[in-house]
């Protein structure tokens, strides 16, 4: 549906945890980028409460879509197409997302495209760096998800590589800042700390990094377990907690073991360039070291600025877009909010639609499953 203006006009909608973001695309380039978000609400309980973060979905929704309106200088109508974050995520964030996708794709006429939340995080690059190369080889990393996935096509083929085995990148950093006392969330307040202290200091645990462990997955618990017994132990002896040192030393195992994984991905799959995305690709130590590294190895590092890389509309806007111009199938109206929607499904088209975009054998929804927490009929569309 490429036009003379350059490309599909797609609104996507994000709320798969506690930011609701509202993103306007058109093609390849970003016309708004409208986010509520609802992490001080979350604050005081050290953590994303799910019903805090479903309601402020609710009163956040319809004045973030106007204002992603009003920023794109485009009406509603205008519109080819309204893309929403089906899973994974919060149930209940997702329901909100999901519903207010229906309604306005229903009341507009226009179709409606459930994606899928990592693969968007993939997508969002071609906002800033052009067209994704196929394959393309990315690491996301976010409280939710640490993973190491090829995607030879965004829209109907992504493969998982590896993946963390216990806590994310991004959780690990919360619960050691919570540690520290240093609030919530916990990623941009140690990459601050960080960059007062030595990162080589205290020499904490790399986790499956061993010959014999699995060359792509993660494991971030037993780290975070390391850094908490030697802050216990440091107070048990009455001694100031050095929090620059900790901090950049957590920081730089957790960037060491990301990268470095990365890297191996790409040479043992042939790859020459990587994709960094997720809310920790923002961290500053992150990009330095995968810059370097990738540099050593002779790979291209391709990653979003860092407003792009926590959870926004654009992102779901971006791959709803592609969904647009590869002619992927729409949604049904039945569409589902699914809380564990796996990445080898980049989009959820209608089972009973023709696919006329190249079919690898995923991305269907009926070849899964998993709980499926909202259901809408086309007569109905609030139940």
């Amino acid at each position: 549906m490429a036009d003379s203006r350059g490309g599909p006009l797609v609104l996507g909608i994000e709320t798969s945890c506690d930011e609701t973001g509202v993103g306007i695309v058109r093609g390849h380039t970003l016309l708004a980028d409208a986010v509520a978000s609802s992490v001080d609400e979350h604050a005081r309980f050290g953590g994303v409460v799910p019903e805090v973060a479903s309601r402020a979905h609710l009163e956040a929704m319809v004045p973030t879509i106007q204002r992603a309106l009003k920023d794109a200088g485009v009406t509603a109508s205008d519109l080819d197409g309204i893309a929403v974050t089906a899973g994974p995520g919060l149930a209940g964030a997702l329901l909100v997302g999901v519903s207010a996708a229906k309604a306005y794709a229903y009341a507009l006429g226009k179709p409606l495209y459930g994606v899928n939340h990592l693969a968007s995080h993939i997508c969002v690059d071609q906002l800033e760096h052009g067209p994704l190369p196929e394959p393309t080889m990315a690491l996301l990393v976010s409280g939710g998800h640490s993973s190491l996935l090829l995607a030879p096509d965004i829209t109907s083929d992504v493969r998982p590589l590896g993946a963390t085995i216990d806590d994310a990148a991004g959780e690990a950093f919360d619960k050691v800042a919570r540690v520290l006392n240093l609030g919530f969330p916990g990623g941009p307040v140690i990459d601050r700390w960080a960059r007062e202290g030595d990162p080589e200091a205290i020499r904490f645990p790399r986790g499956l990094t061993g010959p014999r462990d699995a060359a792509y997955d993660f494991s971030f618990s037993g780290l975070k377990t390391s850094v908490a017994r030697w802050i216990e132990a440091k107070r048990a002896a009455g001694e100031e907690v050095p929090v620059a040192d900790v901090s950049a030393s957590f920081q730089e195992a957790v960037v060491d073991v990301l990268t470095r994984k990365a890297v191996r991905a790409c040479k043992d799959n042939g790859v020459d360039h990587l994709m960094i995305g997720g809310g920790v690709a923002a961290n500053s130590r992150l990009r330095a070291m995968a810059q370097r590294r990738c540099e050593d190895a002779g790979i291209r590092l391709r990653v979003p600025r860092p407003k792009l890389c926590t959870d926004n509309g654009a992102m779901v806007a971006a791959l709803g877009a592609e969904m647009v111009a590869r002619n992927r199938p729409a949604s049904a109206w039945d569409l589902s909010a699914d809380s564990s929607l796996p990445v080898t499904e980049p989009h959820v088209p209608d089972p009973h639609a023709h696919d006329h975009g190249q079919d690898h054998g995923h991305g269907h929804a009926q070849d899964h499953d998993h709980d499926h927490f909202h259901e809408l009929s086309k007569d109905n569309l609030y139940p």
